[in-house]
């Protein structure tokens, strides 16, 4: 089941609400998509630390083969 990126956008909204969040469908197919999360919240975290937090706010939308998530290119950063 595809999602729409505006879906991805707001589920990342609710745990990063001041986050600049960009969101690219990579195959036009609703399933590979490409997201880059700037935010605050990620300072001082690593990239592995910052990278879960956003999966995490996913809700599960890429747990395997029952996602709704096929795959998700995903750039964390903390604003300049």
């Amino acid at each position: 089941m595809a999602m729409e990126a505006t879906e991805i956008e707001q589920l990342i909204r609710a745990t990063f609400p001041d986050a600049k969040i960009t969101i690219t469908d990579l195959a036009g197919d609703g399933n590979h998509y490409a997201a880059e999360v700037i935010d605050e919240s990620f300072r001082g975290q690593n990239r592995v630390q910052q990278q879960r937090a956003v999966y995490a706010a996913l809700k599960g939308k890429m747990d395997g083969n029952h996602g709704d998530l096929h795959a998700l290119a995903l750039t964390t950063k903390v604003p300049d």
